[in-house]
């Protein structure tokens, strides 16, 4: 995983997201994947398929 810039409209940097940062927020994202749906969106819950 890479830093990621961010940008406003007129092309000026406006931060940069560390990898520490993206890993931490992956890791809430795992955890509690309705910490992120949008508002209105239904959560699928994850189903482990069983080897045959």
């Amino acid at each position: 995983m890479h830093e990621v810039k961010v940008f406003d409209a007129t092309g000026n940097l406006k931060k940069v997201i560390s990898v520490k940062a993206l890993n931490k927020r992956t890791d809430k994202q795992i955890n509690s994947p309705s910490f992120y749906n949008k508002k209105g969106r239904k959560v699928k819950p994850l189903v482990q398929e069983s080897p045959k």
